[in-house]
């Protein structure tokens, strides 16, 4: 039935018949809207439904959510993935291991470094040589981590507050996020989807100053999240738009499979580097934040929580890295690719003592590297999975080697994908404009969940 209304009361179109001529009913005279309305036939709890993107700029993405609504009131939710899906994990299999670490990282591209690292701690399970990454590598691996953990956040914050209308949150947040960039840009030579950690260790060592770099810019990001700190967390009107919004129990989320900082949020001190340490994490002194209001003011606090224990951490590795001089890459040259790299005076990724001896003085040697480079190492066959702590929550890498040069299968659990699965919960019986803070919250990347 359509209806519209006009000047002279309400026009409706009940059937073919009635199509040419029209149906006028005047409500004016008859003064009872409710009979009148019982009278067309009309549905007075009739509900729209309204899709949220895929284009849409509060979905973190190209995602895709189904709203059923009655007036402004959320009755239905559901979220529409599959919209950026780039085959990432089937195009592995046909990849070299150690291609694969440039497949993984655009996965997620707001925290590469984390892709790498699980995916690279499944292929040394593989291997059999978890026990043999020098300490300086995977310190260097949880200096990356962290690092990215921060420019995560400060993503997650400043998106956040720029859709709730507080532009000076994203501004914020994009400028200490350009700090951490150029930190990790100066190390790897790439701001984002950098391919730096490798199966055996990370590509090349720290270039000079780097530490000292670190050590200067840390007192001004952590300044910048004191200044997030006052903007946001005493602000009233965002304490409106933000407490009880967004809810998840302690119950929702173990039903849901969900974890980070949503669970965080419930109460549950539910975090990888304590539980189950990796990459050396059991040596530095963090804490892990939790709060318990499982709601968006929650999850939000303890994002900004967790970069300052970041900055804890990273303070942590630096004293380390300066005492620990020692290799970045495994010992075993079967693996261990590409052979000594470091940054040339031009700039460019070669060592030239390297160059010098594969060229000029050992023909072995040359052909070890070509084949080592073309071909790859081999895996015995075997499958090993790895888990680790991302900004959005467990990040899991199962492999499969069939004994091949390249993965027979390389799957990653994706904590965005599981995360996605609590707008339902989230948004369900809230209003329209809470969509926009529950999905915030949740802080999901679509090119992780659509691999």
């Amino acid at each position: 039935m359509t209806t519209h209304t006009g000047d002279s009361g309400v026009h409706s179109t009940p059937g073919a018949d009635d199509y040419a001529e029209g149906h006028i009913v005047d409500v004016q005279a008859s003064g009872d809207f409710d009979r009148e309305i019982g009278e067309l036939g009309m549905n007075p709890e009739e509900r729209i439904i309204l899709n949220m993107g895929p284009q849409h700029p509060s979905t973190h993405g190209v995602l895709r959510i189904i709203l059923e609504l009655d007036g402004e009131t959320v009755t239905e939710a559901r979220a529409g993935i599959g919209y950026l899906h780039t085959g990432i994990e089937k195009n592995m299999e046909f990849r070299t291991w150690t291609q694969g670490v440039t497949f993984c990282t655009r996965m997620d591209y707001l925290s590469p470094m984390f892709q790498e690292t699980a995916y690279c701690l499944g292929i040394e399970k593989l291997l059999g040589i978890t026990d043999d990454i020098p300490e300086r590598a995977s310190a260097i691996r949880v200096l990356m981590m962290e690092l990215t953990r921060i420019s995560s956040h400060l993503i997650c914050l400043g998106t956040g507050g720029m859709e709730l209308g507080a532009t000076t949150i994203m501004t914020i947040g994009f400028r200490e996020r350009e700090r951490i960039l150029s930190i990790i840009e100066n190390i790897t030579g790439l701001r984002m989807n950098n391919g730096y950690i490798r199966p055996g260790g990370v590509a090349q060592d720290l270039p000079p100053g780097a530490i000292d770099k670190i050590r200067e810019t840390l007192p001004v990001v952590a300044k910048g999240v004191d200044e997030l700190d006052k903007l946001l967390v005493e602000l009233p009107i965002l304490i409106g738009r933000l407490k009880d919004v967004g809810e998840l129990s302690l119950t929702g989320c173990t039903a849901l499979g969900i974890t980070g900082p949503v669970l965080r949020s419930t109460g549950l001190p539910h975090d990888l580097r304590k539980l189950d340490p990796y990459c050396g994490y059991e040596k530095y002194d963090f804490d892990v934040v939790t709060r318990t209001g499982a709601d968006a003011y929650d999850r939000l606090c303890i994002r900004l929580d967790e970069m300052r224990q970041s900055i804890r951490i990273i303070e942590q590795v630096c004293d380390e890295l300066q005492k620990n001089p020692g290799p970045t890459m495994v010992e075993d040259k079967r693996i261990a690719w590409p052979a000594r790299l470091a940054v040339g005076g031009d700039g460019q990724g070669n060592s030239l003592d390297h160059i010098r001896e594969i060229m000029g003085t050992s023909m072995e040697a040359l052909i070890h590297h070509f084949k080592l480079v073309t071909e790859g190492f081999r895996v015995p066959p075997g499958q090993a999975y790895a888990a680790i702590e991302s900004p959005k929550g467990e990040l899991g890498c199962h492999v499969v080697s069939d004994g091949g040069t390249r993965p027979y299968r390389a799957h990653f659990r994706d904590p965005c994908f599981n995360n996605l699965q609590a707008i339902a919960a989230m948004c369900e019986g809230g209003n329209l404009a809470d969509v926009v803070v529950a999905v915030a919250s949740i802080d999901p990347v679509i090119g992780g969940v659509d691999r």
